[in-house]
């Protein structure tokens, strides 16, 4: 860290320090961090402040009613203030510095407003004026210079990050929703950034990078760095959505510490408010929240998906408790065409949009989509307990419309479930993390995966493996064998009729039951001869006539089988099974070999026949550990019993 870095930091902590006793230390960043945006804008526009405020009462005097457009032009800036007061100014008037520090914030342009609204700055305000604590933090914020020469947008969005960083490690909820440990979304830009560095580094060139659960903007920040690291010329535009009021306050003000647009951060929800409706973007990449319910939206994302692929979610929708799959094809919709340049995205989910779901459920066919459009570049596997709030399983699922012709029809699984390091101290649930090497080796094994696949020498080689689109789908069969049935009266039986709803129903009960009662001992498997036998029980209406048949058979692997009209053999639906056979593969070709040496008698219903995809991670890195020896457990059993007595002779002695 610079020394204007670290000056700065020793500063935020001594304003920390004021607050302590009356802010419990999960809530400075509540006071600190607006105050922070503030006391930055309240420097930026200190040098056009006097030409605002004359030009502001020129327009008031001419009557003009959108003054924003001029306003803006006049401050050279995306937003200004009409207040006469200013940081240093609420300063000369001790007694009212809650009163005039809101007419100051009132001033602001709409954009900067909304920002400290959705902090809720004004309940801190009078919680600090409450405490007596307001003069004394607005004064020391009043004796720090952020004016951009002396601190640079880009120092004032590194302080600013690593306010928010500090602030969500103190508090483990806000860490574990809002804040995505920084190596992970490094490792996650490089994985989306890096096949493309050759062309990151072309003159002039313009990106849009785009984050629709942007929470804090940590990954915004970390891609907008990358490129421009590669090339300091480029142009990098971030847009990005959140739904929490105050992450949004905090990741649309690091936009405007750092000079850039504020506006292309959006408030609302992603699926019911898309705030970038008309956008599309080179660069997309995402941590929403795992599992997610989107029970809230549920009429507006159903009317979306009725619109099929006009819409954004014409794949296919998940189940109701876990959204995963909805912020993906949200995704997805915003990609620019192959003929304008294509995109690529990367989105981190747990474990379940990999295998979520039968064929034919929502969760299927949205993969089945998107595998069979080739869309799905690789899916990386992530060490557990990297997350704040989290200690599960994580992967990174990479995808674009713009394969290098290599990788057409193909998917990379990279297994980086040991690439880890134990932490000193651990942050929630976040014990481990990723080192700078880590990061380099996953980085180069994701963009070699082809000739590493290929290299049984390599020393990554077991972790990488590259599939064909079509070998992670399967045809869902339904194997049916016929049913079989003997026929018989039973004391039982006739007991099993009385209780049928049709027959409580039935006026001729009574007569009906003695009837069946003295056929008791009846007994055949040909349906044709106890018919005769059934008939004799006069005519009765359809649900009485098959309550009797209901009653008196019964499934026997020695019985009839029972046909249909035309002659077809029926199904037992207790008997019935269903396989999972390869694309690949017939299903007949499959039956003959796998079904029919062990029930010959079985046949496939193809009405029932389903094409559903999965991407069984862990099943393709499984290696088998075989037991240990039943003579390794014995002589362990026997020298943990050695053990035991001997601690007992010692206590007994």
């Amino acid at each position: 860290m610079s020394t204007k870095h670290q000056e700065l930091a020793n500063f935020i902590w001594s304003v920390a320090d004021l607050l302590r006793g009356d802010y419990k230390q999960s809530e400075y960043g509540r006071v600190i961090l607006p105050l922070t945006v503030l006391r930055r804008l309240d420097c930026v526009l200190e040098p056009t402040k006097d030409a605002v405020l004359a030009r502001h009462k020129q327009l008031k005097d001419m009557g003009v009613q959108n003054m924003d457009p001029v306003l803006r032009k006049t401050a050279g800036l995306s937003f200004y203030n009409t207040s006469e007061m200013s940081i240093r100014k609420l300063l000369g008037d001790q007694d009212h510095v809650a009163l005039n520090l809101r007419a100051y914030i009132g001033g602001f342009s709409p954009g900067a407003v909304d920002v400290l609204d959705k902090y809720g700055f004004d309940t801190q305000i009078s919680r600090l004026a409450e405490a007596g604590l307001l003069y004394q933090v607005v004064a020391k914020f009043a004796d720090i210079d952020l004016h951009p020469d002396v601190v640079s947008n880009h120092q004032m969005g590194y302080v600013f990050e690593e306010l928010i960083r500090r602030f969500s490690e103190i508090s483990n909820e806000t860490a574990g929703e809002h804040f995505t440990p920084r190596e992970v979304i490094k490792l996650m830009v490089n994985l989306l950034l890096a096949p493309d560095e050759d062309d990151l580094i072309t003159p002039g060139i313009v990106r849009k990078v785009y984050d629709p659960a942007c929470g804090t903007g940590g990954m915004l920040s970390e891609a907008q760095d990358h490129i421009q690291e590669h090339n300091p010329h480029a142009t990098v535009e971030v847009y990005g959505q959140e739904l929490n009021g105050e992450t949004y306050a905090i990741c649309r003000s690091d936009m405007m510490l750092k000079g850039g647009d504020p506006t292309k951060i959006a408030f609302g929800n992603s699926f019911s408010q898309d705030g970038h409706e008309d956008e599309r973007f080179d660069y997309m990449l995402a941590n929403p929240p795992f599992g997610v319910e989107w029970k809230k939206v549920e009429k507006s994302i159903k009317d979306e998906a009725a619109r099929g692929h006009a819409g954004r979610f014409g794949a296919g929708l998940p189940r109701i408790n876990d959204g995963s799959l909805l912020f993906l094809q949200h995704m997805i919709s915003k990609m620019k065409r192959p003929e304008d340049g294509g995109s690529r995205l990367a989105i981190v989910f747990n474990g379940s949009p990999l295998f979520t779901g039968a064929a034919g459920s929502g969760e299927s066919e949205i993969r089945r989509w998107i595998l069979e459009n080739d869309l799905l570049e690789g899916v990386v596997a992530l060490p557990d307990q990297l997350f704040y709030n989290t200690g599960i399983s994580t992967y990174f699922w990479i995808l674009t419309n713009r394969k290098e012709p290599a990788r057409r029809r193909k998917v990379v699984l990279l297994d980086g479930r040991d690439y880890w390091t134990r932490m000193r101290k651990s942050l929630g649930d976040k014990r481990k993390m990723l080192t700078d090497e880590h990061i380099a080796e996953l980085t180069r094994a994701y963009v070699e995966a082809l000739s590493i696949a290929d290299d049984p020498e390599h020393a990554q080689h077991a972790k990488v493996k590259v599939f064909n689109t079509t070998d992670f789908g399967y045809q869902r069969i339904t194997v049916e064998r016929p049913l079989r049935l003997r026929f018989e009266v039973t004391e039982e039986t006739v007991a099993l009729l009385a209780e049928a709803k049709a027959v409580l129903k039935y006026a001729e009960r009574e007569s009906l039951l003695a009837a069946a009662k003295s056929l008791v001992g009846l007994r055949s498997v040909a349906r044709a001869e106890f018919a005769i036998e059934v008939n004799a029980l006069g005519k009765l209406p359809a649900a009485v006539e098959k309550a009797v048949w209901v009653a008196f058979s019964a499934s026997d692997p020695e019985g009839e089988v029972q046909t249909d009209r035309k002659g077809n053999p029926l199904p037992d639906a207790d008997l019935r099974d269903n396989e999972n056979v390869s694309l690949d593969e017939d299903i007949h070709d499959y039956l003959k070999r796998e079904v029919l040496p062990h029930v010959p008698d079985a046949w496939i219903d193809e009405a029932k026949t389903k094409i559903g995809y999965e991407v069984p991670f862990t099943r393709h890195f499984y290696v088998y550990h075989p037991p240990r020896s039943l003579a390794d457990i014995d002589a362990e059993i026997k020298a943990v019993e050695n053990e035991i007595q001997t601690l007992l002779g010692k206590v007994t002695r």
